[in-house]
């Protein structure tokens, strides 16, 4: 078997690390900033489409594109002329998730209906969708758990095959009578399937498997090919002797012959010679001579392009820019159609979430205004592009743009940014004097609402609902420290924020599956090591402590609660604290600190406190208006006294001389922000860094896991971390060893909610025994009623592009 590695075509001059400040969206150069600090050209035209489109597909004759559209907001299908690049129909669905395919005769389209746990049948007239008929697997969500995924039709239309994601199945279906003909159990979750040119052998790619499986459609028997981690989309040549399967997780294609099953080739589509995770490959199309394959990328935002003229010696010839998280391709005649999840650039919100003027009884807003789609997991608006098929040439100058839009390359993820002498290292075996690395992982609030008021920074005093009263310590801490207004996280929500906290990576996995969920749609929080599929393909922070010999304890992150509490990953067994809880907001968190002093002073007295401690102290969450539950103000006070009393035992203990504290939060989801809604406040706290000073750098979540790796001596975990700039502008070489001392809180920590009014209502429905389990955009007006008065309205936060500062010079040594 071969490896082929893509290398850069061109010589050019890349910018690694940070840019030019410019304002937030499109550059004088025509690039578009996105939120994790890499940049967009997109190629070609492009068409709207709807909320996180994760499949497109064509018509046999290609007089018609399907389209399957399953994000946070609406989820709908729609049907599109690739030929005249227009809006041919649409249809809202109540449930779907990527499952599309055409009959044969192109009469009829099916559609996956998502948790509803069944395939909505449409007639094709005039070329618009009829109202769907109904295929039942089972009932719906939550009574079974199915969840159709990949659809494949055979020829005569006898015969439909759907595979799931949720109990891990294939079934065969008549489509006439919509009777379920067989059941087959596969070992793992699929994602998609294919059936041969001959209809005897449908391939399935067992997502969560790491293989192909082979399902014989006369015997009904079933064979197995390893390949990749992560494997999603499938793809055959005309003749079906070549299989196509993107592996997500490893950035790569697995190229089989399908007579001998053996892997001919494994080509890797990352922009370097990397094994880091990152590029997230995930679709694939031929060109009509079969010649050329063009393979989406979807971290990359762009598509590698390869020569596979001949088997098992296929050739790289260079890359494509598109949208932002491509999620499939499909080649018509000379035109590559390719659909961007995530569409051109992150979207204002200006109407929510906020209220709106007219309410009903219930306290819910009416009328016009749709808050689901003005809400942060609703601004991904896919687009679909159309690329004509590039000569050399070209092709040569989308390459070179492409590397001008990535900010990773191999040369920084070996020597990071930094200075000389600072005690943040630069690279593998440099030492930092910084021996004991804490990490605390709060939940979910922007910049202004916590830090607005501060004077120093750039916030937004009208935003403010928990500011120097509410939250003293935070206040402080910037102060003595370093205050950072430029900071933002890697994620939208606590599903995907808990792994870029972790991990500096969301999967496929969980960037596909959160809108479902988080929309109200069935499916479970499945995102902190409850379940395997999830995972980054080489493990979380823990694991690389662990192959690197580097101690480490977890207390309540990655932890479930129940009468005894569990580690949710093999590697924090024998490394998580028992006593210390998981997402819990009957605890307190100046519980949750107490039984930390109680572990570390243990620990401190055998001389066997952890290099690497995450610690989660969480209530900032709140518990909205729910009554007889503590009051936001109480929460956030609590969760700021709970860090103070944490920096203060710290700072009094003899290992202080050596520490570094660092502060965030997972996401930054509830609630609003004049500059972007991923700003977050973060804060860092040590001897080694800085006293009384502002940063108005642009940092990131990757950045702060960078800082952590650099003084521990791990490697990046992702392409993300690898190009993030490390906090090192925060640190200083000269210690200064004065301990912090708590500010004690001005509010009332007791306080519960007694109101018996419309938020009180709302909240009382809340599920709070899960992050993000209660209704995002709900628990954000609740939160601010209950700080500005009931009757008030929330302003609308902002959403765009991020700012990236002028890049700094630094030692080469």
């Amino acid at each position: 078997m071969k490896y082929k590695i893509i290398l850069s075509i061109l010589t050019f001059a890349l910018t690694t690390t940070t840019f030019a400040q410019n304002k937030p969206g499109k550059q004088p150069n025509g690039q578009l900033l996105l939120p994790n600090g890499w940049r967009l050209s997109p190629a070609g035209r492009s068409l709207p489409l709807g909320d996180l489109p994760l499949n497109i597909q064509l018509s046999a004759s290609g007089k018609l594109l399907a389209v399957t559209n399953n994000g946070q907001s609406t989820q709908s299908l729609q049907l599109i002329d690739p030929r005249g690049e227009k809006l041919l129909d649409q249809q809202e669905l109540k449930k779907s998730w990527y499952g599309i395919a055409f009959s044969n005769d192109e009469k009829k389209l099916y559609a996956s209906g998502g948790n509803d746990n069944c395939i909505l049948t449409f007639n094709i007239t005039n070329n618009k969708l009829g109202v769907p008929d109904t295929i039942k697997l089972g009932a719906a969500w939550p009574e079974n758990k199915i969840c159709p995924t990949g659809i494949a039709v055979n020829k005569t239309n006898t015969r439909l095959y759907t595979v799931t994601k949720e109990d891990s199945m294939l079934y065969v279906i008549d489509p006439a009578s919509k009777a379920i003909i067989n059941r087959v159990k596969l070992p793992a979750e699929a994602y998609s399937c294919i059936l041969s040119p001959n209809g005897q052998t449908l391939y399935i790619s067992l997502w969560g498997g790491n293989k192909v499986a082979f399902y014989n459609t006369t015997d009904q028997q079933l064979s197995f090919i390893k390949t990749g981690s992560h494997p999603n989309e499938l793809l055959l040549n005309k003749k079906g002797s070549l299989l196509f399967v993107a592996n997500a997780n490893d950035n790569s294609v697995s190229i089989i012959n399908t007579a001998t099953h053996k892997v001919l080739e494994t080509v890797a589509t990352s922009l370097y010679p990397t094994n880091l995770t990152g590029s997230t490959t995930n679709g694939f199309a031929l060109s009509a001579n079969e010649k050329t394959i063009y393979i989406a990328n979807a971290d990359n935002n762009c598509l590698a392009v390869f020569n596979v003229s001949t088997p098992g010696s296929s050739k790289s010839l260079g890359f494509i820019p598109v949208g932002w998280y491509p999620t499939n391709v499909k080649v018509l005649n000379k035109k590559i159609l390719v659909s961007n999840g995530k569409g051109f650039t992150s979207l204002p919100n200006p109407q929510g979430p906020q209220p709106a003027k007219k309410v009903d009884n219930s306290g819910y807003q009416t009328g016009a205004i749709n808050s689901r789609d003005q809400y942060i997991g609703g601004l991904f608006k896919g687009t679909l592009s159309f690329i004509d098929a590039p000569n050399e040439a070209l092709l040569k100058t989308y390459t070179k743009q492409v590397y001008a839009n990535t900010p990773f390359n191999n040369k920084i993820a070996a020597t990071a940014s930094g200075e000389k002498g600072n005690p943040i290292p630069r690279r593998k075996g440099e030492k930092s004097p910084i021996k004991h690395v804490f990490y605390i992982i709060k939940e979910n609030r922007t910049y202004d609402q916590v830090m607005g008021d501060v004077a120093a920074g750039n916030g937004d005093k009208s935003l403010c609902i928990f500011g120097k009263k509410v939250t003293p310590n935070h206040h402080a801490i910037a102060n003595d420290f370093v205050l950072m207004d430029n900071f933002y996280v890697d994620a939208e929500v606590s599903a995907d924020g808990h792994n870029w906290s972790m991990a500096a990576y969301a999967t496929d996995y969980t960037e596909k599956t959160w809108p479902t969920s988080y929309g109200g749609r069935g499916g479970t929080y499945d995102y902190e090591g409850t379940r395997k599929i999830a995972y980054p393909r080489d493990g979380y922070i823990w694991d690389y402590c662990k192959r690197a010999g580097v101690s480490y304890r977890t207390y309540g992150e990655f932890v479930s609660d129940g009468e005894t509490s569990k580690a949710n990953l093999k590697s924090l067994e024998g490394h998580y604290c028992k006593q210390s809880p998981g997402f819990d907001m009957e605890v307190k968190d100046v519980t949750r600190v107490a039984i930390w002093k109680h572990d570390f002073d243990s620990l401190l007295t055998i001389n066997a406190v952890p290099q690497f401690n995450s610690i989660r102290i969480s209530n900032d969450h709140t518990s909205g208006q729910k009554k007889g539950a503590y009051t936001p103000v109480a929460c956030v006070a609590d969760n700021d006294l709970a860090i103070g009393q944490f920096l203060e035992h710290l700072s009094k203990s003899s290992i202080w001389k050596e520490s570094v504290v660092f502060i965030l939060e997972d996401d930054a989801q509830n609630g609003p922000d004049h500059i972007d809604a991923h700003r977050s406040p973060v804060f860092v706290a040590g001897p080694y860094v800085k006293r009384n000073a502002v940063n108005h750098n642009m940092y990131s979540t990757s950045g702060v896991l960078r800082t952590i790796e650099l003084i521990l001596g791990l490697p990046p975990m992702s392409q993300y971390d690898a190009a993030a700039v490390p906090l090192y502008d925060c640190f200083t070489d000269t210690p200064n060893l004065q301990p912090y001392v708590a500010k004690p809180a001005e509010v009332d920590l007791e306080k519960r909610n007694v109101a018996a009014n419309k938020s009180a209502a709302r909240s009382a429905v809340f599920n709070l025994k899960e992050a993000d389990a209660a209704p995002d955009l709900d628990l954000n007006e609740v939160v601010w009623k209950s700080v500005k008065g009931e009757d008030s309205v929330m302003p609308a936060p902002k959403r765009s592009a991020f700012v990236i500062l002028e890049k700094k010079k630094h030692d080469d040594d």
